[in-house]
């Protein structure tokens, strides 16, 4: 764990006398809608959670991914899967597109002028229809059984992640549509044997999204980060009640 996580940071803390603009990326938004209190122990305070290892293999289907509709960017014509789901629409070809794939160098960014905050996020892909309307793409892998979808309670954070890209495109200027497409990838077990490959079922899941709710969250963001006083923890977060629990545990010793 050494390896990734060192502990207390000193660097990139919101600072509420600096006038410098303060960068939060759309996974730090996140943080803040699971867990306004590791928020602000991460981005005032310098404690963060510890990170997960990273998930090499999801990782592996989204460079390959990016690959394969790059080839059809460049001829300017729809991915086969676009047209088996009806999807009237090329890979979008811009300048900037290795820019607002980097997270870490860049991404898709927006000044918020009142607040000072700057927020970012490093998409998988954006489509566009012949009217210039841009849909935004999200690569999702992951190997199970049954069929792949984004019901369940715990998506809500990739639907969040997807209205985050559709509101920061928008802050830039372009014309989104509130349809946004997942690119679900299903690693499928029911082979006999591995024979060194793995095939997949890969399914395009449309998803409506409405950003509504970010305008808000900024303000609150902004509020949370200038306060003095540690904000309570969120209703469900696994790491204050492992907190809570080993400072009981502890007291008792």
């Amino acid at each position: 764990m050494s390896k990734y996580y060192t502990g207390r940071k000193t660097k990139n803390l919101f600072d509420p006398q600096s006038k410098a603009p303060f960068k939060l990326s759309r996974s730090k938004i996140e943080l803040f809608m699971n867990c306004p209190r590791c928020f602000y122990l991460d981005r005032r305070l310098g404690v963060g959670q510890p990170p997960g290892y990273p998930f090499t293999l999801n990782s592996a289907v989204d460079k390959l991914l990016k690959k394969e509709f790059d080839i059809y960017r460049e001829k300017q014509v729809a991915h086969p899967l676009m047209e088996k789901n009806g999807i009237r629409a090329v890979p979008f070809k811009h300048e900037k597109l290795n820019i607002w794939r980097d997270a870490l160098h860049g991404g898709i960014a927006y000044l918020d002028t009142p607040t000072n905050l700057l927020f970012s996020g490093g998409i998988d892909d954006v489509w566009v229809s012949p009217d210039g309307q841009l849909f935004i793409v999200d690569y999702k892998s992951t190997s199970k059984e049954e069929e792949v979808n984004i019901n369940a309670d715990w998506q809500i954070s990739y639907k969040r992640q997807m209205e985050i890209y559709q509101w920061l495109f928008r802050m830039n200027g372009f014309n989104v549509s509130s349809t946004g497409y997942f690119v679900y990838c299903n690693g499928l077990i029911d082979r006999d044997i591995f024979g060194a490959k793995l095939d997949f079922d890969i399914k395009v899941i449309p998803y409506t999204g409405d950003d509504s709710w970010i305008e808000g969250t900024v303000l609150n963001i902004h509020k949370c980060l200038r306060s003095d006083t540690i904000p309570a923890s969120g209703q469900d977060c696994d790491f204050c009640k492992y907190a809570q629990g080993r400072k009981s545990v502890e007291k008792e010793k």
